[in-house]
């Protein structure tokens, strides 16, 4: 157990001459209110304060980050309220601790528009005073330690969130040791069965990688000593999540994770950095392609090192990580590396680049209102895999991998992107669709006068570039909708004798208010130029019931056309509706094929009715740059569908993989319209599968059910749009 006198000597050394009774009142504090209290395991629960003290104690934080720790359930745990904290500890740890308990309290598994917006929140908190989130991740560390004495369905759901949020914000931050332990842990409860099998591998391994790390550090030693560097060495085998997520992405076996073992070298300054990695060149040889400098170049998060990978005497490869003392705080601690207390006042410099990733993303983010849209884009800014190019002046752009030359443009001006017409990379022409790679010479070619098309969402991958140009689509298409609803709105007045002239002025925007597509007139032109409102409905709030020259769109029967489409769009039995609206032509799209449960959403296409993607579906997010075409759908109360899906299913080629997956299947009553194998080169197997499925829980209980089959890799649903 944790004591409260190790904590206080570890801040002591950190930050000596430092007013440290503020950690000795927190921590008497933090007994009387918890006194009595125990956790799930049994435990007083004053451990866990304790535990997330050490935590940020080891980061090296402020003593009133540390007095927080101590003090960050007291608001929501306790009769404590916020007059008093403030009366003892000041309104610095009051701030932080109120911040603490509001992530706390923010749900992350609720609808779309509350996820999004609690994220905002988590975004806000974190730009007002970054600890509040680093206490947040030490609390859920210590909370992830001791999982095992929750209910299963709350060690899940619990799991879920940290690898989702946490683990990621921990890694955007740069704080890879706590980001590591989160991943690993959350691991063992999401796949209990996958951790527990490759934790097998890995321990029959551990034994002569032990041994070969030894080996090469003495060999290193013994070198790098004879040049004259001075170094501290560390061995260490890969994760398990991290073997997990290469085994997945790359379909390989654990013989061939090149990085499996690895080698760190800390050594006091830059230029040793580059001494020892020409003294492990002229050791080994080098693997090319695999020689990353992340010193002239960092990561966004801060990240400096160098990397490269090397085939020992005896064949076998291992990374090695060349960096200094300060270089290697900054890769464990990330941004609670870079924190200052200087004269009693603590805090980051606002110019400081660990900060700007933060401030860069808000404003991004407060840009995009679609709920679904954020949460994509959050995702790619928490999960960056970078790539570097240079503008031809030298100047390096850092871009997610996968970037394309408009995503180039617009990270060097707006215009720049809407006008880029093509873009000329390392001296040759190449289309937009190019895909930038790590030390590509980028220049933009534009032309006066040219504006972005929507193709261009289908290429770009940054938030920026995306934003501008949906903003640019949206201007565009709703001035398009106004114009064209105007003119039908005025001819259909006048074809039922109404003046256009005084309903305009009279009636427009209540009209508009009342349809529920806004309050100004275009918003009403707009709405029926994209086919969301009928002029029928208009009319049917202007003109009595017997004027209108037909029935209420409600009553009017399907005509044998609109039945004949629906029958061969098989649209009947899809059993979904469109939210306030009557006989509307709907179908499914074929890109991603949603089934019944599945959270969808419906787009206005033009002249086919309303189209019913899945929210996952790849194609969403090109399609719904245009929020007034969307609209609102659900699935039908009551029966069951008939959907055919397509699932991929990655096994170890040997016997009875096949006949032990499909056994499985007949045992759910699923029913096998189509399956076909194909073995590769590496002993694997990929199986395709197209299966008959009710609706999402079933789709759900097959998946998990043949996760569990051994020799199963992997299994995932095939759309056309992957």
């Amino acid at each position: 157990m944790i004591r409260f006198e190790d904590i206080y000597e570890t801040v002591k050394r950190h930050h000596a001459g430092a007013d440290l009774e503020l950690l000795r009142k927190a921590y008497i504090f933090s007994a009387v209110e918890h006194k009595g209290q125990t956790r799930a395991s049994g435990e007083p629960y004053l451990i866990h304060p304790l535990e997330v003290a050490a935590i940020l104690a080891e980061l090296r934080m402020d003593p009133a980050c540390v007095a927080v720790g101590l003090l960050h359930d007291v608001l929501e745990d306790t009769l404590t309220d916020a007059d008093k904290i403030k009366e003892h500890f000041g309104p610095d740890v009051l701030h932080i601790v109120e911040g603490v308990t509001k992530i706390s309290k923010i749900p992350f598994s609720s609808s779309e528009e509350r996820q999004a917006e609690n994220f905002r929140k988590l975004l806000l908190a974190m730009i007002d005073d970054v600890r509040v989130i680093i206490v947040k991740l030490a609390d859920r560390l210590h909370n992830m330690r001791t999982l095992q004495y929750l209910p299963d369905d709350r060690q899940v759901r619990i799991a879920r969130e940290t690898m989702d949020i946490y683990a990621p914000l921990a890694g955007r931050l740069g704080m890879s040791r706590i980001k590591n332990e989160l991943e690993d842990l959350s691991f063992q409860y999401l796949e209990p069965e996958s951790y527990q099998d490759l934790l097998h591998r890995v321990e029959e391994k551990r034994s002569p990688a032990t041994e070969f790390i030894e080996k090469i550090k003495t060999t290193v030693a013994e070198k790098l000593a004879q040049a004259g560097l001075e170094a501290s060495l560390e061995g260490r085998i890969k994760r398990l999540y991290s073997i997990h997520q290469k085994l997945r992405r790359q379909r390989i076996d654990l013989e061939q994770v090149y990085d499996f073992v690895a080698l760190r070298i800390v050594v006091p300054t830059i230029p040793d950095c580059y001494a020892g990695l020409g003294v492990l060149h002229n050791l080994w040889r080098p693997v090319p392609g695999r020689i990353k400098d992340f010193i002239a170049m960092p990561r966004p998060n801060g990240y400096r090192s160098l990397h490269t990978s090397v085939i020992s005497d005896e064949g076998h490869p291992f990374e090695v990580q060349i960096r200094t003392r300060e270089m290697h705080r900054i890769a464990e601690e990330g941004i609670a590396a870079h924190w200052k207390y200087k004269e009693g006042r603590s805090g980051p410099d606002k110019d400081d680049q660990a900060f700007a990733w933060m401030r860069q993303l808000l404003e991004w983010q407060q840009e995009v209102k679609d709920p679904h849209e954020f949460l994509n884009s959050l995702k790619l800014d928490l999960y960056p895999e970078e790539v570097y190019c240079f503008t031809p002046k030298g100047e390096v752009k850092t871009l997610p991998r996968g970037a394309t030359p408009i995503d180039f443009a617009y990270g060097i001006h707006t215009q720049v992107g809407h006008q880029c017409v093509g873009a000329r990379v390392n001296g040759k022409i190449v289309p937009l669709r190019y895909r930038l790679k790590n030390g590509d010479i980028v220049e933009i070619l534009t032309s006066a006068g040219h504006n972005p098309s929507r193709d261009w969402l289908a290429l770009a991958v940054t938030n920026k570039a995306r934003n501008k140009i949906r903003h640019y689509l949206n201007t565009a298409e709703k001035q398009q909708a106004v114009e064209i609803g105007k003119k039908h709105f005025e001819r259909e007045l006048k074809r039922h004798d109404l003046s256009v002239r005084k309903v305009e002025a009279d009636k427009a925007e209540a009209l508009a208010s009342d349809l529920g597509v806004g309050s100004k007139p275009d918003d009403l032109y707009a709405a029926i130029g994209y086919g969301k409102v009928s002029m029928r409905q208009v009319l049917a709030r202007l003109l009595p019931a017997e004027k209108l020259d037909a029935a209420p769109a409600a009553e009017k029967p399907p005509s044998p056309i609109t039945d004949a489409v629906k029958r061969l769009l098989r649209v009947g039995e899809e059993r979904i509706t469109v939210k306030g609206s009557g006989d509307l032509l709907i179908y499914r799209a074929k890109c991603c094929n949603p089934i019944m449960g599945e959270p969808i959403v419906g787009y206005i296409t033009r002249g086919k009715g309303v189209s019913v993607h899945s929210q996952n579906c790849p194609n969403v997010v090109n399609l719904m740059y245009d929020p007034e075409r969307l609209i609102a759908v659900e699935w039908e109360r009551g029966g069951e569908g008939a959907y055919e899906v397509r699932i991929a299913a990655q096994v170890e080629d040997r016997p009875g993989v096949l006949a032990a997956i499909t056994a499985v299947l007949a045992s759910m009553n699923t029913d096998i319209r189509t399956a076909e194998a194909k073995t590769f080169d590496d002993h694997t197997a990929t199986i395709d599968l197209t299966l008959r499925i009710q609706d999402l829980k079933h789709l759900e209980k097959v998946v998990k059910s043949i996760r569990g089959v051994s020799g199963v890799i992997d299994v995932e649903r095939q759309t056309v749009g992957r």
